[in-house]
């Protein structure tokens, strides 16, 4: 069944959106991703990529609360890729991010100000990444992300979860109670924490909300692929777009991962993995 998709909003995109729902609920966001290691598929995606852009740096784009990155650190530096990770973000969720330059001893940090994705400073240095965040912009945003990293001649990796899938879409109406369970063993503890999500359920209904929204605003592996054609007259570049499946549900990581490379006939190569 196809589900066309949708350009809705979410709440945690908004301005006006209180930062303290929006820290919590990126904070449940990077729990699930940590504890049901929903990270595994990226690994060898990602390390190849690395490798062959030869890039020390991971600048993280749309962080949240740091998502799947902790763990993505130390699983790379299992594969030997002894790497360092700024995390960035339009509004950034500063507490969770103090909290993983803590623990992660430094290889972890972070800006404290607004990074806009789509024209990202040039002070910031090294593999770009998005994760379970791409959905969020427009196409004519989506392409601007991609067109700045194309013009900074950087590479990038676009990593998805949302998925426009009825299975999924039928998981997502349970959040609420996922909150509800997952929050005790969120750390670091805080009581607001209890308060938004048992007295006052904002925190959930938050989740539940953009959730619901995130997989109706996913984009396919061929409309990520659409998206690199218009890029032609930019430097060359090497596209590659696919999806893997998360083992033991029946959800997929879909992907696009860009670097600079050799041009066929002055337009992009372009990939798309079955």
């Amino acid at each position: 069944m196809s589900i066309p998709r949708l350009q809705l909003f979410e709440l945690e995109d908004q301005s006006w959106f209180p930062a303290t729902i929006r820290d919590l609920a990126t904070d449940y966001i990077h729990f699930i991703e940590i504890t049901f290691q929903l990270h595994r598929p990226v690994v060898p995606l990602l390390a190849d990529a690395l490798r062959t852009t030869r890039a020390e740096q991971i600048v993280d784009l749309c962080s949240g609360g740091g998502g799947p990155i902790p763990a993505l650190q130390r699983a790379l530096a299992a594969e030997g890729l002894d790497l360092r990770f700024t995390l960035s973000d339009r509004f950034p969720n500063l507490p969770a991010m103090r909290w993983l330059e803590t623990t992660s001893h430094g290889r972890i940090t972070f800006v404290e100000h607004s990074v806009d994705a789509r024209a990202v400073p040039q002070d910031l240095k090294g593999f770009r990444t998005i994760f379970n965040s791409f959905h969020h912009f427009r196409p004519d945003d989506a392409k601007a992300i991609l067109r700045d990293a194309v013009q900074a001649g950087k590479p990038i990796g676009i990593f998805e979860i949302p998925e426009r899938a009825v299975l999924v879409l039928v998981a997502t109406i349970f959040t609420p109670l996922f909150v509800a369970l997952a929050t005790p063993f969120i750390r670091p503890f805080c009581w607001r924490r209890l308060f938004w999500t048992y007295v006052v359920p904002l925190v959930p209904l938050t989740c539940l909300w953009d959730g619901i929204v995130s997989q109706l605003r996913a984009y396919t592996v061929q409309e990520l692929g659409r998206l690199t054609q218009d890029l032609a007259d930019d430097d060359a570049y090497e596209w590659r777009t696919g999806h893997v499946p998360i083992r033991c549900t029946p959800a997929h990581v879909t992907y696009l991962l860009g670097h600079p490379g050799e041009t066929a006939g002055g337009m992009p190569h372009s990939r798309t993995d079955p």
